[in-house]
């Protein structure tokens, strides 16, 4: 495994996103055991557009404009409920001084639909994963697995550790409405942001 590829992947994974946002979000307002489901739904959400670039499914997404704009735009969507949701008293953002009762199938779930509902990760994978297979190597579908699977690793490492974080000021949140009224505006706002930025995406 080369360092180039394990540093742009750890400065991929550890910039700022939608399952970043989720992330931190389910930190703040359940808890720590919350964050780290969100982060495995988040990872979760990889696997298709892990498997599309293995099987050069990206390719077709990148060469079919409808395609693209269908997921694009389902994505948007999606995106601004979670802005609208996160606004909500009782909705994403939802903070108790006890964990709110939301089940492990609900947060996964979201975290999945973030990550799988953004096309440009599958092109991002089409692009990226190719640069460090080299032209002479035996198994390449292997090692594109194999590359992939360290990117999920890291993906679940970094969005744990943003999780863990929220989580232990969770505490100084649920006691100043303040906060919390600025954070889910915050919150929102990146959202929104989020899903401007992939509407405007090009293929």
């Amino acid at each position: 495994m080369s360092p180039e590829f394990l540093l742009t992947s750890l400065i991929v994974v550890a910039s700022p996103g939608t399952g970043v946002l989720v992330t931190l979000a389910a930190g703040l307002s359940r808890g720590a055991r919350a964050a780290i489901v969100a982060a495995f739904g988040c990872t979760l959400g990889i696997v298709p557009h892990m498997l599309a670039a293995i099987t050069g499914l990206a390719a077709l997404l990148h060469a079919s404009a409808l395609a693209f704009e269908f997921i694009k735009y389902a994505g948007v969507a999606y995106l601004l409920y979670m802005a609208w949701m996160t606004l909500q008293e009782h909705g994403a953002l939802r903070v108790d001084a006890e964990e709110a009762p939301r089940s492990n199938g609900q947060v996964i779930g979201s975290a999945i639909l973030v990550n799988v509902l953004n096309p440009k990760l599958s092109i991002f994978f089409f692009a990226f994963l190719p640069q460090f297979v080299g032209a002479t190597e035996v198994r390449p579908l292997g090692r594109m697995l194999e590359l992939s699977l360290v990117f999920m690793v890291m993906t679940f490492a970094v969005f744990v550790l943003y999780g863990v974080f929220a989580a232990t000021v969770r505490r100084h949140v649920t006691s100043r409405p303040q906060v919390l009224a600025w954070l889910r505006r915050t919150f929102a706002a990146a959202f929104v942001g989020l899903g401007a930025k992939l509407a405007l995406a090009e293929r």
